[in-house]
Order: C-alpha cells, then sequence, then structure tokens
C-alpha cells in the first residue's frame, strides 16, 4: 500500500528504508492477547493456526498469526513527540497522519502528555510498530521513526513516508511481502542490493523483503504494487528486470481498504482473513513492559 526506497535515474536508493518494528519476544503472547481482546477480529484465522500445529508449538506463531487493527469503532489516537519539535512541523507531520481520515473514522491529534503515538526524529530510519502493538510499548519509548523530518523535508517524502508510517499503526503491513509480489524477486539479487544500500544483512532482507505473508490470513485486496505500503524495488532484483513500482502516496485502493476496516458508517465487519506482520525487533528493560491491564487502558483512554 508507501514505497520507503525510491528509485530515481540511479539504480541506487535515494531514500531510507522503512523497517517493521517487532515487540521483544518476552511480550508477544501478552500483545496477542490484547489484540484479541480489543478487537476480537484479530484471533488467528483458523486455518492458518492448523498449518503449524504439526511443525511448532502453537504459542510460538500466535504473535505472528494474530492481527493487530484497531476495530471499527471511531478512534481519536493522540500523539506526542519525544524531541523539541516546532508547532509548525508538528502540525505538518499530523496533517500528513490524518489523511488517512479522509475514509475512516481515525484521527490524530496532540497532547502535551504522553501520547499513544509517540514520534522521535532523532533515532535511526523510518519505522513503526504495527497497529495494537504500541499499548505494549513502555511511554518512554517511541512507537515510529521519522528520522531527520524538518520543515525543508520535500512534501513529497511527507506524502511517502509519513503516510505510510502511520499505514503502519493502523496495522497495515508491507504489501511488497505478498506472494505475488516476492516470487518476483531474486533472492541473491535482493541480499546484494540491500546490503549495498540499506546496510541491511541477510536476516532482515529475509524478514522485510523475502517472507511472503500467509494469504491463507490476509483480509485484505489484491497485491497492489502501486500501494502506499509497497516499497518500490528496483528491476535489478527481480527475476524478470522489470520493477516493482511502489507507491508515493495513499491510493484509491488504500483508501476504500482502510476505509472497510476502520469505516465511518462505523458498520463492524465479520472476517476471520487477517494480515500478518513482518519483523524486526526492537527492546528495553524487562521491567519497563507494560501489563495487559496497563495496555487495556491505554486503549479505553482513547
Amino acid at each position: 500500500m508507501t514505497n520507503d526506497l525510491q528509485e530515481t535515474t540511479s539504480p541506487e536508493p535515494a531514500h531510507i528504508g522503512c523497517t517493521i518494528k517487532t515487540l521483544p519476544p518476552r511480550t508477544q503472547d501478552t500483545a496477542a492477547k490484547i489484540a484479541v481482546t480489543i478487537n476480537p477480529a484479530n484471533a488467528p484465522y483458523i486455518g492458518s493456526v492448523a498449518a503449524v500445529r504439526a511443525s511448532a508449538p502453537i504459542r510460538a506463531f500466535l504473535s505472528v498469526l494474530t492481527a493487530k487493527y484497531w476495530g471499527p469503532a471511531p478512534k481519536p489516537f493522540t500523539v506526542s513527540f519525544l524531541e523539541a519539535t516546532p508547532e509548525v512541523l508538528r502540525s505538518r507531520i499530523l496533517s500528513h497522519m490524518n489523511a488517512w481520515g479522509a475514509t475512516t473514522d481515525l484521527s490524530f491529534v496532540e497532547t502535551g502528555g504522553a501520547g499513544v503515538i509517540r514520534i522521535t526524529r532523532a533515532g535511526r530510519g523510518y519505522w513503526s510498530y504495527l497497529g495494537t502493538d504500541v499499548l505494549s510499548v513502555p511511554e518512554s519509548q517511541p512507537t515510529m521513526c521519522l528520522q531527520g523530518f524538518s520543515m525543508s523535508t520535500p512534501e513529497g517524502e511527507y506524502r511517502r513516508v509519513v503516510r505510510h508510517e502511520t499505514g503502519h499503526t493502523l496495522g497495515f503491513p508491507h504489501e511488497h511481502m505478498r506472494g505475488a509480489l516476492v516470487a518476483r524477486i531474486d533472492p541473491e539479487k535482493a541480499y546484494a542490493y540491500f546490503l549495498r544500500t540499506q546496510g541491511w544483512d541477510r536476516s532482515t532482507v529475509d524478514q522485510q523483503v523475502l517472507t511472503p505473508l500467509n494469504e491463507n490470513s490476509i483480509f485484505g485486496t489484491p497485491a497492489d504494487e502501486t500501494s502506499i505500503m509497497c516499497y518500490q524495488l528496483p528491476g535489478a532484483i527481480t527475476k524478470d528486470g522489470d520493477p516493482i513500482l511502489g507507491g508515493t502516496d495513499i491510493n484509491e485502493t488504500d483508501y476504500a481498504f482502510a476505509g472497510r476496516l476502520y469505516p465511518q458508517s462505523r458498520v463492524d465487519l465479520h472476517d476471520n482473513k487477517k494480515m500478518q506482520m513482518s519483523d524486526d525487533m526492537d527492546d528495553w528493560d524487562e521491567s519497563d513492559d507494560v501489563p495487559i491491564a496497563a495496555a487495556l487502558a491505554r486503549f479505553q483512554s482513547l
């Protein structure tokens, strides 16, 4: 659904790559329970559960198979900034986050305290935790990173990056990890490309690019390479030599799908097929782990 790697006249990307942050393993079971408590439709699709039961203990897969959508009720998410940030810049970032409100009942509003969504511009790269996982992140930690964003950052980057990271916050994984798109990528070429351009090791490339989402657990549209959530990938790493186009702004399909998940009409959805996430783990002191009751209290405050 934004691309995080934009091809220019050079085959090298001009931009930092995005990763989806994953909670520390010790917290993932609790986070999965929180996601299902908040939105029962997040429960793992029974076909996906059956598929992994024979190969490993099911608990190890619950956090992967559990979707992280917030549910259809209208929600104003509070947002705070971890560094001193000029008002004009805060407003500009919020305006792009709120672009998703065109077809949904979701909104993002600044708060003077610790927001449910906490943005840093001093971290490394562009990233966000996925959907309801942000509730399990300690209040001292960011839930989204927009490295180096300022008033001099081009408008196109605000559309491409801020709207993309906000999509992750709403629970949308990377579209380029749909099976139909992953199948077009040559793994060895991808390893070399992302090591050269992003500094990613093979494990990170596997997690962020080469591991397809389980189509049996996806509730979504057909694979859409112009989605805001899709990387732009050069033909140099595809098997057919044609690039994966990637998206530079929320497209009509993105808006329509978001409207189905978070409808302005407030009509609930009853569909068991879900998206799953890719990973990029982060961590903090275990003493800062957010208890399930505290996470649910954050949700109730929305």
